[in-house]
Parts: structure tokens; sequence; C-alpha cells
């Protein structure tokens, strides 16, 4: 009786692991709700404050975010990669938010711009101790089959507190100045923190996959080598995925347009708000459509959508005072279209790489992945800073447009070189 009991305990302990994954999913996008919330009270009038309260130029602004970004995606690689040797994503992704946490606030005493890149490069290193060790536990939680469905769901839940944040900084603002808004950011990132201690399980990463060795999964910068060794096309896709960064520039420059078409600076977190609902809505249909018919198809639409978002910075100009609703109109679709393209590539971009990479390395993976990426972001964004202040905004334009259409031509190729459905894991 007493084995009979024992054996029942185990089923009963598998079955109520099955359902553990989803629910570490969701409460994951919780913890990324309230950090957005926390977050992107401060994201939609930070590039007008660097620019306007500070007085910093274009190219300033393009080197704060790309630099700040670049750190972030350095320090997903070494967090990811100390991630797969110790088998613990959870203790990386504490840190991670428990530093954007109490970093943000101290945006309320910077008087210049320099204070203010250091503030955001602390935020930017707490995102990048998080974010690939939470992607690769999302990862782990999950089939790969499912993968695109979890992270729009994640991806749903975490731009939720990314529309609100703008929302409630906008309200803010009409009993508050700006540096208030960045002492009340504490709060929801708080909550976050909490839910994160109290509700995310750790989920055991799976070894022995063909082709991996513990010996060499053991070494940290071995990681690296066997990510990359013998798998080519991940390699292809890293390097496809980081000719599209060289053109890609940030959320700030349509903040920065919207405020050239006319739009005020009390509004403008409205208009940001639009960039992150269009993200939200479309991150579990770009998911579930992934699924179906092929992550890389979909990244490629993304990188089109970037084409268009680019494309209507210049079609798009003011039409005066008299024409401050045309201007709001215009700066609203800029807006929501370019957070299309965001939520597209930012879901796709988590959820492509367990196609490639096993378990046991997915964290190594998403660094690697990331920091790529970030190289290209860095220069990308101060390129396009720099261009748009000392030329004009359509040969800053131009030169996105130009890396985004190289970008698709290689993710097409890398269709045709590997149609098949399931790429064998490396």
């Amino acid at each position: 009786m007493k084995k009979n009991r024992s054996s029942s305990g185990n089923n009963t302990d598998i079955n109520q692991n099955k359902p553990v994954g989803m629910r570490n999913v969701i409460a994951l996008g919780l913890v990324s709700f309230f950090t957005d919330f926390s977050t992107e009270m401060i994201l939609g009038i930070l590039p007008l404050f660097i620019v306007t309260n500070l007085g910093a130029p274009k190219a300033i602004l393009g080197g704060i975010e790309g630099s700040a970004e670049l750190i972030s995606y350095g320090f997903r690689m070494v967090s990811g990669s100390l991630s797969d040797k110790l088998g613990k994503r959870k203790i990386f992704v504490l840190a991670g938010y428990g530093l954007s946490t109490i970093s943000k606030p101290f945006f309320a005493l910077t008087t210049g711009w320099l204070g203010a890149f250091i503030v955001r490069v602390v935020d930017r290193t707490g995102k990048g101790l998080r974010t690939a060790p939470r992607d690769a536990l999302i990862a782990d939680s999950i089939p790969e089959s499912s993968s695109g469905k979890a992270f729009g769901i994640h991806r749903t839940i975490d731009q939720s507190g990314a529309i609100a944040g703008p929302i409630a900084a906008f309200a803010l603002l009409q009993i508050m100045d700006i540096r208030g808004i960045f002492l009340v950011s504490l709060i929801p990132g708080s909550i976050a923190v909490v839910i994160l201690i109290f509700y995310v399980k750790e989920v055991a990463i799976k070894r022995g996959f063909p082709g991996t060795n513990a010996a060499t999964t053991a070494k940290i910068f071995s990681s690296f080598s066997k990510v990359l060794k013998g798998n080519k096309s991940f390699t292809l896709l890293l390097v496809i995925s980081g000719v599209f960064s060289f053109g890609a520039f940030n959320y700030s420059f349509v903040l920065l347009k919207a405020s050239s078409l006319g739009i005020s600076k009390d509004v403008i977190p409205l208009v940001y708000a639009i960039i992150n609902i269009s993200h939200t809505a479309i991150g579990i249909p770009t998911g579930i459509l992934a699924d179906k018919i092929g992550k890389e198809k979909v990244l490629t639409i993304g990188y089109a959508v970037f084409v268009v978002s680019s494309s209507l910075m210049i079609l798009f100009t003011g039409s005066g005072v008299d024409g401050a609703v045309n201007n709001f109109l215009y700066a609203s679709i800029l807006a929501a279209v370019f957070g299309i393209y965001v939520g597209i590539s930012e879901t796709l971009q988590r959820a492509i790489i367990p196609k490639y990479v096993s378990s046991e390395l997915r964290g190594t993976a998403y660094g690697t992945y990331n920091v790529v990426i970030g190289i290209g972001f860095f220069i990308g964004n101060i390129v396009f800073g720099y261009l748009w202040d000392n030329f004009n905004l359509l040969i800053a334009v131009s030169y996105s447009i130009s890396f985004a259409i190289a970008a698709i031509i290689g993710m097409l190729a890398l269709i045709k070189k590997y149609p098949m459905t399931n790429i064998q894991l490396s």
C-alpha cells in the first residue's frame, strides 16, 4: 500500500508540474507588466527630457540609448551563459529586476545629460542581467512547438504595462512635474520584485541533448563556442539580425518626430502609449502565426513593417497650428505602425532561439544573439541621430531602410537554405 501511495504521490507531482510552465510564463508576464509600468512611465517622457530639459543634441540622445542598450546586451551574454553553467535562472532574473527598480528614481536628481546617461546605463544593466536568463526560463518551461504562443502571451502581458505606464505619466503630468514621475516609478517596480520572489519558480535545465557535452557547458567561454560551432543556421541568423540592427532606430526618434509634427510635450506620452498598444495587440497573433507558418517568415514581415514605418517618418509632415488634428493623426499612425514592427520583431527574436539551440545552451544563445543585436543597435542609433542632426531626416531614414532591405534579402535566403520546420539542434 505504501508503494502505491508513493507512486500515486509521484504521479501527482508530475501532474502538478505539467502546468507550472505556463504558470511561470504568466507570473513572469506579471513581473514584466509592473516593471514596464514603472519603466514606460519614464521612457515616454525621457527623450524630450534629455533633449529639451537637459539640452542634449539628437546625436547624444542616440548615443545614450545605443550605449545603454549595448551594455544591456553585453550583460545578457554573460548572465545567459552563467545561468547555463550554474543551472539557475531565477537569481539572475531577480538581480536584474531589482537593479532596474532601484535605479530609475535617480533620474529625478539629474542636472545634465551625463547624469541621465549613468542612470540609464544602470537601469539597462539590470535589464541585461535578467533578460537572457528570463527568456531561457520561459523557453525551458514550455515545449518548443508552443514557444511562439508562450512568448506572445508573455509579451502581451508585458506590454500591457507599457500601455498603462505612459497613460499614467500623461495623467500625472497634469498634477506634477517630470521629476516627480521619476520618483513614483519606484512603486510598480517594487510590486514586480515581490511577485518575482514569491510566484516565479525555477525550472530544471534539460541536459544531455544530442551533440552537447556537460564538461563543455561547465566552462562559460566554451559555451559560446559550443553555440556557434557547427551550427551554421544559427550563425547565419546572427549575421542577418546584426545587419538589420545596424539600421534600426528606437522609439525615441519616433517621439522626436511626433514633437516636430507639433505634438506638445504633455501629449507625447499618449503617442508613446499608441506604440505600446499596437505592440501589445500584435504579440499573441504574431506568436501563433509564427508557430504555424515559420518564425523566420514572420520575422521577415516584421522587418518589412520597419521599412514602412521608416518611410512614414518622411512622408508625414506637420500641418501647422491649424492642422493640430491632422498632426496628431499622423503621429498616431506612425506610432501604431512602428509599434507593430516592434511587437513582431521582439516576440520573434525571443521565440526563434529554441528552434536553433538545445535547452542547456539557450541562456548562452540568447546572450550571444542579444549582444550581436546590441552592437548593431548602438551604432545604428548614433549614426541615425548624427545624420538627422547634421544632414536631414531623409538621409537618416535612407540609411536605416538600406540595412533593413539587406536583412530581408538575407532572411529570405535563410528560409530557402533551411526550409525544414525543425532545424537539428546543435
